[in-house]
């Protein structure tokens, strides 16, 4: 006899439990239900680098992906186009069929497919398939395949190089943690150019190319930014030497995000934990402690 347990997440800081709930499968004697072996299997084979079938599935996908790519970026030079289009054409149909049966697999083989349809691979998964299917309706959408190169980013799991995933683990720490920080700023840096911008049109005027407030904040975002493309430059004195601020002003500017970016980086190295690259066979979350025994989203055992 199954039953179903509730487990509910820590109380929140008001003391009242979370309202994020996860239902995990029980025996009757509180033990999960295991996947079925032909599941299990699945899972170990798609999800798991651990065995040999699982990393000779792993490599396949690899170069699978590379492969894909590098069909989506030659079917967008001309003259290569003009000449193997209907081969690249039908490559393009095969690579997407084949993720397609891939993608149904993995959401297949997990006890929560929705929570693996939901996680950044998951999502990846299915944004790399999308774009053929949406040529159908949108001519020239198949471009957008190169997504696909995201999906090589399993490459860190595969091969077991932990202290990779530990280190980008910190890095999008670092980086989630300062964007409150980084939003001020850059509502800070747009006021600057707003401004800029608009002084410029009232110095220089349509006579130097500034013929709109949009275009002086164009021209003051490009040289605040160091780029200077030179489509637009200031010809008089006052301009010239408001432009000459701009640039010192950009020099400054990027430093800021620098060091806001670097503290948090600090501050994550500290705290970071060591990762394993076991995938939970519930929901197919990865990036779990190195000694954790359930998944840190479905409570699944690992």
């Amino acid at each position: 006899m199954i039953r179903v347990s509730m487990l509910l997440m820590p109380p929140d800081q008001s003391g009242s439990p979370s309202s994020h709930r996860l239902y995990t499968p029980l025996h009757a004697s509180g033990e999960e239900v295991p996947l079925s072996p032909r599941r299990a299997r699945l899972h170990e084979i798609i999800f798991e680098a651990d065995t040999p079938a699982g990393k000779a599935f792993d490599i396949a996908l690899l170069l699978t992906i590379a492969f894909s790519v590098a069909v989506v970026m030659l079917e967008s030079v001309t003259p290569i186009s003009e000449r193997y289009g209907t081969q690249l054409y039908l490559a393009e149909w095969l690579f997407t069929i084949l993720f397609t049966v891939e993608y149904v697999l993995r959401l297949a083989c997990v006890r929560y497919p929705l929570r693996y349809a939901r996680s950044f691979f998951g999502i990846i998964d299915l944004l790399a398939i999308l774009p053929t299917y949406l040529s159908l309706l949108i001519p020239g959408a198949q471009s957008l395949l190169v997504i696909r190169v995201f999906r090589l980013l399993r490459i860190f799991r595969i091969f077991k190089l932990t202290r990779y995933l530990g280190e980008a683990r910190t890095l999008m720490v670092a980086l989630s943690a300062s964007r409150h920080k980084i939003v001020v700023f850059l509502g800070g840096v747009l006021s600057i150019v707003t401004i800029t911008g608009a002084a410029m049109y009232l110095i220089e005027g349509p006579e130097s190319g500034f013929t709109s407030i949009p275009r002086g904040v164009y021209w003051a975002i490009v040289t605040m930014t160091t780029v200077g493309y030179g489509d637009i430059a200031p010809q008089t004195v006052f301009g010239q030497t408001l432009a000459a601020f701009v640039m010192i002003l950009g020099y400054a500017i990027i430093a800021v995000p620098t060091g806001i970016v670097s503290a948090e980086l600090v501050q994550a190295a500290r705290d970071a934990v060591a990762r394993n690259t076991q995938a939970c066979p519930g929901c197919g979350a990865e990036g779990h402690d190195h000694d954790a025994t359930h998944c840190k989203l479905c409570g699944t055992r690992l």
